[in-house]
């Protein structure tokens, strides 16, 4: 079985953003990893991480301003939940989480998740590869009976084939991640986001205004990615989040962004501060429920 490769660490020395950060702002899309011994890497998994624990990110926190985050079950543990948990466990009221699912989860496995604040289950296209759920009608609505919301990552712009089933998912909400995954070289007038948009108007679907590097060969300020998020905030500012996707993963070859640059982008993104007080701290209030003890 031939070895992944090691993923390029994140940027130990977060800069202090220049942008004000409001109190009980929330990082909506991270992941944790380690610590190694106790929490082994699925064999499938297409890379491997260094240690990403949450002593580390709440270190992030406090140095952006930041009151909590959402842990995102890293691809590199499967479908199991399992350190997830743990790490929810670990922080009760710091964080909130979205589990990746195996097929064959219980109804006593889904309570003992959300008893820990999981909110949301996470499946993905085919245009990831690794240990992942794709897209499961049966596990959306065993969640949606827990009020959780599905999270769904496309691949390029395949958002287009799965907008229906999305939109016909018995789940009060979707949550696409990182900007839908759409090219951001498409612009604006791209089927793909032209669709996106018309799936914010119904009222069901989010965005993550995060992993601009998912979107985009390019490196900081990911300038190709402004446009969309400017288009995304002009159409539906009450049903955006925000997150860094710390640790990076994925990254090995292009320049490692540091946190607090990425963080002063949403000045760029969004200008009124009112309007990114509403995507930091009111809209994941809305989406994951409250944080603190």
């Amino acid at each position: 079985m031939t070895t992944p490769p090691l993923t390029q660490p994140p940027d130990r020395a977060p800069r202090k953003p220049a942008t004000p950060c409001p109190p009980g702002a929330i990082d909506c899309h991270i992941h944790l990893f380690g610590p190694a011994a106790q929490h082994p890497f699925h064999p499938d998994s297409k890379y491997v991480s260094e240690d990403a624990l949450p002593e580390m990110h709440m270190h992030l926190q406090d140095t952006l301003g930041l009151e909590g985050a959402v842990v995102v079950s890293g691809a590199g543990y499967g479908m199991n939940p399992n350190h997830l948990a743990a790490m929810l466990a670990l922080h009760p009221g710091r964080f909130k989480g979205v589990a990746l699912l195996p097929e064959d989860v219980t109804p006593a496995e889904l309570q003992r998740l959300d008893a820990l604040g999981v909110r949301g289950a996470r499946f993905v296209s085919p245009g990831h590869r690794g240990a992942l759920p794709r897209l499961s009608p049966r596990i959306a609505a065993m969640v949606a009976e827990l009020g959780w919301h599905v999270q769904f990552y496309p691949s390029a712009d395949d958002l287009v084939d799965f907008a229906d089933t999305l939109q016909a998912l018995p789940n009060d909400a979707v949550v696409l991640d990182h900007f839908a995954a759409i090219p951001a070289a498409g612009g604006v007038d791209q089927p793909a986001f032209q669709r996106l948009l018309r799936l914010l108007d119904t009222g069901k679907f989010w965005v993550k205004l995060s992993g601009p590097m998912r979107c985009t060969p390019g490196d900081m300020p990911y300038a190709d990615v402004t446009p969309l998020a400017r288009a995304l905030v002009a159409a539906a500012p009450e049903r955006l989040v925000w997150g860094t996707d710390w640790p990076h993963v994925n990254m090995n070859g292009r320049a490692m962004p540091n946190d607090g640059d990425l963080f002063d982008l949403l000045t760029e993104w969004v200008p009124d501060a009112a309007v990114r007080r509403r995507i930091l701290v009111d809209n994941p209030r809305v989406l994951y429920g409250p944080f603190g003890s």
